[in-house]
């Protein structure tokens, strides 16, 4: 065997074994943090119906947000780790929010945990509708004058 063939076969084997090292090394720049509230099940136990608001806000804290459905209300709170590597990219594992619902009298009704699994995407409408008054071009201007 010629030295060129030698090097025909290993040149494609070493490549593969440079990329297939430099992307097992990537895994070593990635790093997993808790965004929002750290949920924990002794704080979640705590909470029983029949208690109060004041009570709940005194056991988890203020609620990353509120809604209001008629007389009930509900306080959410939220949970996500995410993984994020050296390049900046992020990826959501995993995402969980307790509902603390209330009834009239703020006291709680039920509790709820939803995964990231119970969530459901929608897509955002990006058109536009023009507005009164709307900056137009030179263009547009002379074409709407005819």
């Amino acid at each position: 065997m010629s030295l060129r063939h030698i090097r025909g076969h290993l040149l494609p084997l070493a490549a593969a074994a440079v990329i297939g090292l430099t992307l097992s090394g990537c895994s070593g720049f990635t790093s997993s943090r808790t965004q929002g509230y750290a949920l924990s099940e002794s704080a979640l136990k705590q909470i029983r119906p029949g208690q109060s608001e004041d009570l709940v806000i005194a056991v988890l804290g203020s609620p990353q947000t509120k809604g209001a459905f008629g007389d009930e209300t509900a306080f959410y709170y939220i949970e996500t780790k995410v993984e994020e590597t050296a390049f900046g990219w992020q990826t959501v594992k995993q995402r969980t929010v307790l509902a603390i619902y209330f009834d009239k009298n703020r006291r709680v009704t039920d509790k709820a945990v939803y995964g990231l699994e119970d969530g459901k995407l929608i897509t955002l409408e990006t058109r536009r509708t023009p507005s009164f008054g709307e900056d137009r071009t030179f263009v547009e201007s002379i074409i709407s004058s005819f």
